[in-house]
């Protein structure tokens, strides 16, 4: 049975990649605190937390992450939101703004799933617009999709303009 977790996720948090590199972070804090444990205190300054983490523990969720209790919830439940997080993945002609894959995931992490992760990419041969793939479906929203679907339409228009 797999546990729902409580955590809510920043919009910083985007792909499977960001929860894999957030475990490792928490991982070498608790490493740190182990071995600073077993040497004398301010031997070693502690390692610097990113913006992300910070974001994820302390703003977002209320976690110490000086807490080794806490520092242990919070890796459980980022192992949980890899499990159960779908995973949806969307390709774009060019690159897209981190704002704009902001509003996407704000909006997916809204209407679809709190946990919703993206998986970026790059396709030139969409044109215009994005492709969106989930594990069962595909949702093209491409300008080369909707040329193909109006192409009996676009070759009458031709045909009336150049004159049969």
């Amino acid at each position: 049975m797999v546990l729902k977790p409580n955590l809510v996720l920043p919009s910083a948090v985007v792909s499977v990649g960001d929860l894999n590199r957030l475990s490792r972070e928490l991982s070498s804090l608790n490493d740190f605190f182990l071995s600073a444990a077993a040497r004398k205190a301010g031997a070693a300054p502690p390692p610097r937390v990113t913006r992300i983490l910070n974001s994820l523990a302390t703003e977002t969720n209320k976690y110490n992450l000086l807490d080794a209790k806490q520092r242990q919830n919070l890796a459980q439940e980022l192992k949980t939101i890899q499990a159960i997080a779908p995973v949806m993945h969307i390709s774009f002609a060019s690159e897209p703004s981190p704002q704009a894959i902001e509003r996407i995931l704000v909006w997916l992490r809204t209407n679809i799933h709190p946990y919703a992760l993206l998986q970026v990419g790059l396709q030139p041969t969409i044109a215009a617009g994005c492709v969106l793939r989930t594990t069962n479906q595909v949702f093209d929203m491409s300008l080369r999709s909707y040329l193909d679907r109006q192409k009996d339409y676009l070759v009458a228009l031709v045909k009336g303009a150049v004159g049969d």
